[in-house]
């Protein structure tokens, strides 16, 4: 297994991929392990986890730069991102004794009750986009409910997920709590079928999820998938275009546009279009494309060379079948895996624009006559993870969001991001289950009936 940097496109270090008899020894060891774990308190599991907040914090610089190396991501993005890994230690950490204490029902029994009770291990099949973050939003909450782990992280970030592995070993989880898996994609059935993996999480592709949940179903195995997303932003007649302008280059360009719930359609009435329209694409040229360590960067290289030529791909077939490119829209002649902030119009069904996910610094805009019509076309897609409206009358944002979007996640006048104390999750071809909040830490726990007679 090789990581290389995309802003150069060389090799950055070589690792050791896991056998199968070895995969098979670290779940064992990992089973053995559990067993004490799950019963500690939550008061012991609190401490650990607070000390591995402790530790992101004062290393975030050092793993910024490894994700900058890694997949490109820019320094000020992977600052914010470790950042935001502390967070959520800490949120489980203060929460999960309340989120997880006896619910008591009453009924025809002297007592009954409602007792969470961890599942053992749970396997994480992680992507490299957020190679801390989504790890982490499974990890503390897993751990905190009193549950193992193994990772199988994407094969681009190993120097990410062996970092994860050695923080908690400093902060003092015991070893073999949480084990990084080196290890490629044709071991992960594997892996859901060994008998003491209990559940799996899946970040990525909608093809992924489906195969994961396709070989865990097999083995009645507990899923969560947050998978991909073509989330719609709709811009109202009534909106503060300045305001929407910003809010939606910033989702757009996050990460260099690699993101589940980047906007990736606006969808803007007729009535504002054209101002919209100036005023986004002067914010999508501000965007500052160049070495992802270099601190005034805020578009670094794509993940890797062979995701920018798809993304390339995808414009071009749009612009053959009448897509108009307002900005951006050529590989630029440099090494590294660069694209530039892209702006699409006229983007109608039959486009990659419309009907795909770009998972790219690509933005598809979308004229339209009314609200109906934006609402129409904001649910026309198979996925279901984010969406926003930008309107200056909250009630009719709220009643939009609430009633009309077909998504796991809607934002009213903000872009969509995700919140620890917050449910995250998606519906159709976006996946199912939700990660964080109260939500997350109750998807791999034994949900115990105790009656009392």
């Amino acid at each position: 297994m090789q990581s290389i940097n995309p802003a150069t496109g060389k090799a950055l270090k070589e690792y050791k991929t896991l056998t199968s008899a070895e995969v098979s020894e670290k779940i064992n060891l990992g089973h053995k392990v559990w067993l004490d774990w799950k019963k500690t308190d939550y008061e012991h599991r609190a401490k650990l986890m607070r000390k591995a907040a402790e530790l992101m914090r004062a290393q975030s610089y050092e793993l910024a730069v490894l994700m900058a190396e890694e997949m490109g991501k820019p320094l000020k993005e992977g600052t914010s991102e470790v950042d935001k890994c502390a967070w959520v230690c800490d949120y489980y950490a203060d929460n999960a004794a309340e989120f997880l204490q006896d619910q008591h029902i009453a009924s025809d029994a002297s007592e009954s009750y409602v007792h969470f009770e961890p599942l053992g291990i749970v396997l994480a099949v992680m992507p490299w986009n957020f190679p801390f973050w989504q790890v982490f939003r499974f990890l503390a909450p897993a751990l905190m409910a009193g549950n193992a782990a193994v990772l199988k992280h994407a094969s681009n970030v190993p120097g990410c997920s062996l970092a994860i592995e050695r923080m908690l070993l400093e902060a003092g989880f015991p070893p073999q709590l949480f084990q990084s898996l080196l290890i490629g994609s044709k071991l992960v059935p594997q892996v859901i079928e060994h008998p003491l993996v209990r559940a799996v999480t899946l970040t990525g592709s909608t093809p992924a999820g489906k195969a994961v949940a396709a070989a865990a179903g097999s083995n009645l195995k507990k899923t969560v998938l947050e998978l991909g997303g073509s989330d719609p932003y709709i811009i109202l007649e009534d909106a503060d275009l300045k305001h929407a302008a910003k809010q939606c280059a910033t989702s757009r360009l996050i990460n260099n546009g690699q993101s589940c719930i980047a906007a990736k359609r606006f969808i803007v009435v007729e009535a504002v279009y054209n101002e919209f329209v100036k005023l986004f694409v002067a914010e999508m040229n501000n965007a500052v494309m160049g070495d992802p360590k270099e601190e005034d960067t805020t578009l670094g290289p794509m993940a890797r060379q062979d995701l920018r030529d798809d993304v390339h791909v995808q414009v071009i077939e749009s612009i053959v079948n009448g897509a108009k490119v307002l900005l951006g829209g050529q590989v630029p002649n440099r090494e590294g895996a660069y694209y530039p902030a892209t702006v699409l119009a006229d983007v109608h069904k039959g486009q990659p624009a419309y009907d795909e996910e770009i998972f790219g610094p690509v933005a598809s805009i979308i004229k339209v006559k009314n609200e109906d019509e934006a609402i129409y076309v904001a649910n026309d897609t198979n996925f279901g993870l984010g969406a926003a409206v930008f309107t200056q009358n909250a009630e009719r944002g709220k009643r939009i969001a609430a009633k009309a979007l077909d998504a796991g996640c809607c934002f009213v006048n903000a872009f969509v991001k995700s919140d620890p104390r917050l449910p995250f999750g998606g519906i159709k071809e976006s996946g199912y289950g939700r990660e964080l909040s109260p939500f997350g830490i109750k998807e791999f726990v034994n949900i115990k009936t105790v009656y009392v007679a």
